[in-house]
């Protein structure tokens, strides 16, 4: 059984795929805090702005299989075909490990797509997976120190950015805190990167486009 809270069409708005036009599938849960604003005192990650609590947004619900799972994503894809487009989707949460097994990403390939997640990195992952996006958190356990985006937030007490940097991913992003100092945030990410070339900024140009 998958829980999933919503499933929509939409731009990618950030990392090395932002612009891309992207299905997300949002599956409930998460290990570093319930997503109930009574728990955010005791929450792992406290900065959290997204609501993954319960299967009843847009295209969400139970699917008992991986077939009904990847169907459901498929059906949500209004791209045109195009030889050299995959269709794409992004497995987020909440924590997608918690529930993204082999099962789903094979069905998610028979139904022709590009399969990414976007995750703590507190999980192990499943093969096949052909895009990870491993975005770090203070006071957590990295295991998953391999893929192709590490996107850290910033700042975050305990997390700076120097301590991921031998880790085997191909892109090493630095994203503003969205917070209310995200100002302040925004000129400190733009100048670690000006002054450390290894790490490109990210922003959350969904959030400037006021699309989801």
């Amino acid at each position: 059984m998958y829980r999933v809270k919503e499933i929509f069409y939409t731009l990618q708005g950030e990392g090395s795929h932002a612009g891309r036009p992207s299905v997300f599938c949002r599956f409930t849960s998460c290990n570093l805090w319930t997503g109930w604003e009574k728990d955010r005192h005791r929450a792992i990650c406290k900065f959290c702005d997204t609501d993954f609590v319960g299967t009843d947004g847009p295209g969400g619900g139970r699917f008992r299989t991986a077939a009904d799972l990847a169907a459901a994503v498929a059906k949500t894809w209004r791209g045109q075909p195009h030889p050299r487009s995959r269709p794409y989707v992004v497995c987020t949460g909440g924590e997608p490990l918690l529930q993204l097994d082999t099962e789903a990403v094979d069905a998610l390939h028979a139904e022709g797509f590009e399969v990414a997640i976007e995750t703590n990195g507190t999980q192990h992952a499943p093969g096949g997976i052909d895009w990870i996006c491993v975005s770090p958190k203070a006071g957590t356990e990295l295991v998953l120190t391999s893929g192709q985006d590490l996107k850290l937030v910033y700042p975050q007490a305990g997390v700076e950015p120097e301590l991921f940097e031998g880790l085997d991913f191909d892109r090493f992003l630095l994203q503003p805190m969205d917070s209310e100092d995200l100002v302040a945030n925004t000129k400190a990410a733009i100048e670690y990167c000006l002054e450390h070339p290894q790490w490109q900024l990210s922003v959350q140009t969904h959030k400037t486009l006021g699309i989801r």
